[in-house]
């Protein structure tokens, strides 16, 4: 189903009032005040005391939706930009506030799961399933003063679930569109002091149709996606004693992928007639010693973790499209230590030693990256509050950078209303690709004198509630400045130093508890991002975003969700980049999900993806999917009941 220009400008025009009068199903930063949130000083507060704007996503929240994947579930969420080159497991980017892709630090379960072999080291969130995820952390702003490099735009942190009593064992099946055929199983518990989680995932879908027809030669019919994910994890913690524990988390994803590659041979490029394959490996662990001293007033956590990344890209034709085969790893021993040095005061410090890998078959390089730093919480007569840190990051390459922030929150309780903000210093250091791996055959070469991208950042936003909670909204205005960006030279034959960039914009919410059995919320996020040497709007950066949502608890049995997410047009290039600047039309996509509890152990469920069958292309010349529907079950049985 199409709209008219009409239809579309009234849909945006209703979406921009739904940013003021409704809620979204994704985020709960601001939906209670109870929220507890870890991610802005690494220790868990409530999220009103923190002057940094952070989402909190919690397991709940996915499954009301019945998001399958974290893109899912990032894609409504206020200052994120989610990219995914077709449907399940196809390439996916996520910026924050316009930032670059790989400005954007991710952390599951305290490990840095960045990819040291990627070309521009960001993260690919294509293949992460949500089945075991507690609860997602979006922290927004530059965050480099805590977390180091990367954190420009922010940090994802992801949690997974972690045992506890009573023992309950789970198992979901889920079947629909485009061969979709998707299975869960967990245990988790927890035995006198040992508390354990296992999970396992499978995500498959078989004809998911991607490239666009108007792409495809006369005569040449559209071969579907074909993606499949196993991914399996576990979560285990022993107390040895009520001051002393050892906790382990990993997490191993095989993920699998048939997709339609370009051939190059014609100019422009056109959609292979042969399909390829991508073969993709992620390995996340860290095991974790954690001490009480002074009757838990001084917290000591030491950590040693690795995270490894592997891909393989198999072309229809071994002559003509050769294999190519990449592996990064990321080796990281950590400690940090958390003070109570007086009433409403804590002391957070931290010191981290990091070694990242490349092999690409052709080139290996290794870099290393030592670090600290020093953290202040306030807290002052429960109405203001405030987070001071800074850190040094020393790299074997290029040197020290020196990064801070501040972030203070004031509460006026007598008219509930928070204001918050903060301000920061970011920087990102070159990938061990833009170092070290030249593509001579391309008359490219990397150019290892690189230096690191840095940022200047802040936000102030207000947020107010009425009618005893009920009804609250907010709005944040938020500045980055980006320099040194690292980009191609003028000859198209290296890397260099040269432009700036500057984001800027307003993320603004309102939520409103009709009843207690039903909540509306929405978001709206203005974005202006630009190159500072050209003026030029930075690519797949939307104006506007916009989200809307109801959830409606119709009885003790009966749960059913509404959402809608508006992405305003952008600039994009086409797809092989022969046309590097066009304008990319804005999309509306409408999702329901429902579920019935049939007994006190199963639950059935249901929901319809784009529900008005929009068709839309996100990056330009990939196809996301159309309407698609899906039923399942899911069992529960507590085990110690």
């Amino acid at each position: 189903m199409h709209f008219s220009d009409h239809s579309q400008a009234a849909l945006r025009a209703a979406f921009l009032l739904a940013s003021l009068l409704l809620p979204s199903a994704a985020a709960a930063d601001e939906r209670q005040p109870l929220v507890i949130t870890v991610s802005p000083t690494r220790r868990p507060m409530p999220i009103d005391q923190v002057g940094s704007t952070v989402t909190v996503v919690t397991a709940a929240d996915i499954d009301r939706g019945q998001q399958r994947t974290v893109p899912d579930v990032l894609r409504a969420i206020p200052g994120v930009t989610v990219v995914q080159a077709g449907g399940p497991g196809g390439a996916t980017t996520v910026s924050l506030r316009g930032t670059n892709t790989n400005h954007t630090k991710v952390m599951i379960d305290g490990v840095d799961a960045g990819d040291p072999s990627n070309a521009n080291g960001a993260f690919d969130f294509g293949n992460l399933l949500t089945s075991d995820i507690e609860r997602i952390e979006v922290l927004r702003g530059p965050q480099s003063g805590l977390y180091g490099s990367d954190a420009i735009g922010g940090v994802i942190n992801i949690v997974t679930r972690k045992g506890a009593w009573p023992t309950r064992a789970t198992a979901t099946l889920e079947g629909g569109s485009f061969s979709t055929f998707n299975q869960t199983a967990g245990v988790r518990g927890s035995a006198d002091r040992f508390d354990y989680a296992f999970n396992v995932a499978h995500l498959h879908a078989g004809d998911t149709p991607v490239t666009p027809s108007s792409l495809l030669p006369p005569g040449r019919g559209r071969i579907g996606d074909r993606a499949d994910n196993l991914t399996a994890s576990t979560r285990l913690e022993a107390k040895l004693s009520d001051e002393f524990s050892l906790g382990l988390v990993a997490r191993y994803a095989d993920a699998r992928l048939r997709f339609t590659g370009d051939d190059f041979s014609t100019f422009p490029a056109t959609p292979a007639a042969a399909q390829s394959r991508s073969e993709s490996r992620l390995l996340v662990s860290r095991l974790e010693a954690r001490h009480l001293a002074f009757e838990g007033a001084f917290e000591q956590r030491a950590g040693i973790a690795y995270s490894e990344h592997r891909r393989e890209i198999v072309g229809p034709d071994p002559v003509l499209t050769p294999t190519t085969a990449y592996s990064g790893d990321r080796a990281k021993v950590d400690w940090l230590g958390v003070l109570a040095i007086g009433a409403g005061q804590t002391l957070t410090g931290g010191l981290e030693h990091a070694t990242d890998g490349l092999d690409d078959g052709t080139t290996t390089a290794e870099n290393k990256t030592g670090a600290g730093h020093l953290q202040l919480d306030s807290g002052f007569g429960g109405r203001l509050f405030n987070s001071l840190s800074v850190r040094r990051d020393d790299n074997e390459r290029f040197g020290g950078v020196t990064t801070w922030r501040i972030a203070p929150s004031f509460l006026i309780g007598e008219t509930a209303t928070r204001l918050k903000a903060s301000y920061g210093t970011g920087f990102k250091a070159p990938s061990l690709s833009q170092l070290f791996v030249s593509y001579p055959a391309f008359n490219f070469f990397a150019n290892p004198r690189l230096t690191p991208e840095r940022s200047k950042g802040y936000d102030a936003g207000v947020e107010q509630s009425l009618l005893d909670g009920r009804l609250r909204f907010g709005a944040t205005y938020f500045h980055n400045d980006i320099t040194d960006l690292i980009t191609t030279n003028a000859g198209f034959t290296s890397l260099e130093n040269r432009p700036s960039a500057t984001t800027e914009g307003v993320e603004s919410f309102a939520a409103f508890a009709l009843t207690p059995w039903l909540t509306l919320r929405g978001d709206h996020t203005y974005t202006q991002a630009r190159d500072n040497e050209t003026g030029w709007a930075l690519l797949r950066r939307p104006k506007h975003k916009a989200s809307a949502a109801a959830i409606w608890q119709v009885d003790d049995h009966t749960a059913l969700t509404l959402s809608a997410l508006y992405v305003g047009s952008r600039v994009d290039g086409n797809r092989d980049f022969s046309v590097q600047r066009l304008s990319a039309p804005g999309y509306t996509v409408v999702n329901v999900a429902g579920s019935y509890r049939l007994t006190g152990r199963a639950t059935a469920f249901a929901r319809i993806e784009n529900l008005l069958d929009r068709r839309y292309e996100d990056p330009t010349g990939f196809q996301r999917p159309g309407v698609g529907a899906f039923v399942g079950i899911r069992v529960s049985i507590d085990a110690d009941r």
